[in-house]
């Protein structure tokens, strides 16, 4: 009979691996959790301070019940870990009617029943008078029900908390092969080998090396953060509250405003020059200026304000499908095998949603819940 380490496995304790082995460790099954670097580590898409909560996102309608349940587990998480993760502070878009970022707001939003509130493009100026250069055909979409997620501290909580409900960790431990054994995995490290059930891989930037086939992309993605030309102006977030707003040629400008100390966090999605393909494994992390230029250039017309340079801009990566959605289920119908990835860093305040999606695979739990590992999402829809 064939002796298994653990139940269950999660390799890449990031935002979404976190949270997958604390929902597991929290009923009570045997998980083991392997992560390449420190939990809360820089390199990939769980980082940068902030990243915005919108329950009516715009990347499609059936996100909508996984970014409800997170809503719903963040504070779990926090009585549990004893940490401020989640600041409900609302959040604004701005855009065309007709556009991806408004348009796929209020369809989920409609499709959903999420509350919002909408602007015209003249009243949205004045209620937000840090944004100029919004066109008379574009309007604005305020959903109370958003926040702001604090990545690493979040994941550093999600692995303590998995950890005091029975999991073991592995942190600086790096898996270089997922082998399918009968009946299970074979997890290889350079410093051991361990036979699981099943796997949870949920590496980010480095789920292609481990799980070949599946239709990944990996980007350089820098984080800009900003300084206002006059230290008293008011860049708080009543005044410049956590946005996307979608430019005149399509691009995104996104960001949030400034909290006890930090700068203004900026990005700009659609930019030349900043999402370059990479190698992870051998991503070149310094800082470039085209990792902030496109950003300095538009920033005077549409955020006045702040001062021409950023005052510091980190370099992450990021893992994208074509589609744009993420990649959530079980590869090829692989009893042994669950996946998670591809969301652009746009998931990643979905942590604790996706994380009980990821459970609920392990553990078979099946339903009509439409946040049990959607169909849409499948990692086969592309074959």
């Amino acid at each position: 009979m064939t002796r298994w380490d653990a139940e269950a496995a999660v390799v890449g304790l990031g935002a979404w691996g976190a949270a997958a082995l604390w929902r597991l460790a929290s009923r009570g099954v045997d998980v083991v959790g392997f992560e390449r670097f420190t939990p809360g580590h820089a390199f990939g898409p769980a980082h940068g301070g902030s990243h915005a909560l919108r329950v009516a996102g715009p990347g499609h309608p059936g996100l909508v019940p996984l970014a409800r349940r997170s809503r719903e587990l963040w504070p779990e998480l926090e009585d549990s870990g004893g940490e401020s993760l989640f600041v409900p502070c609302g959040g604004l878009v701005v855009g065309p009617e007709g556009g991806p970022v408004v348009g796929g707001t209020l369809r989920a939003a409609r499709a959903h029943g999420v509350p919002v509130r909408t602007f015209t493009a003249s009243a949205l100026r004045f209620q937000y008078p840090r944004h100029t250069g919004v066109p008379a055909h574009h309007m604005g979409v305020w959903e109370p029900s958003a926040g702001l997620v604090r990545p690493e501290r979040a994941v550093r909580t999600a692995v303590a908390v998995a950890e005091e409900a029975g999991a073991r960790v592995y942190a600086d431990s790096r898996v270089t092969v997922v082998e399918p054994v009968p009946g299970g995995i074979r997890l290889h490290t350079a410093e051991r080998s361990l036979r699981v059930r099943q796997v949870v891989v949920t590496a980010g930037p480095w789920l292609p090396a481990l799980l070949p086939g599946l239709p990944l992309e990996t980007v350089r993605a820098p984080v800009t953060w900003w300084r206002p030309l006059e230290p008293g102006d008011d860049f708080g977030p009543e005044a410049f509250p956590a946005f996307a707003r979608e430019l005149e040629d399509g691009r995104v400008l996104w960001g949030d405003g400034a909290r006890a100390g930090d700068g203004i966090r900026l990005g700009l999605d659609g930019g030349c020059g900043v999402a370059k393909p990479v190698d992870p494994e051998g991503a070149d992390r310094s800082v470039v200026p085209d990792d902030w230029a496109d950003l300095a250039r538009l920033l005077p017309a549409k955020v006045p304000g702040l001062e021409p340079l950023p005052a510091r801009v980190a370099a992450g990566t990021r893992t994208r499908t074509p589609d744009g959605l993420y990649l959530l289920g079980r590869p090829g119908g692989d009893p042994r095998v669950v996946v998670a990835g591809g969301d652009d860093a746009h998931g990643l305040a979905h942590a604790p949603g996706v994380g009980e999606a990821l459970a609920d695979l392990v553990q078979g739990v099946r339903g009509d819940d439409p946040a049990a590992a959607p169909g849409f999402l499948s990692p086969d829809r592309f074959a």
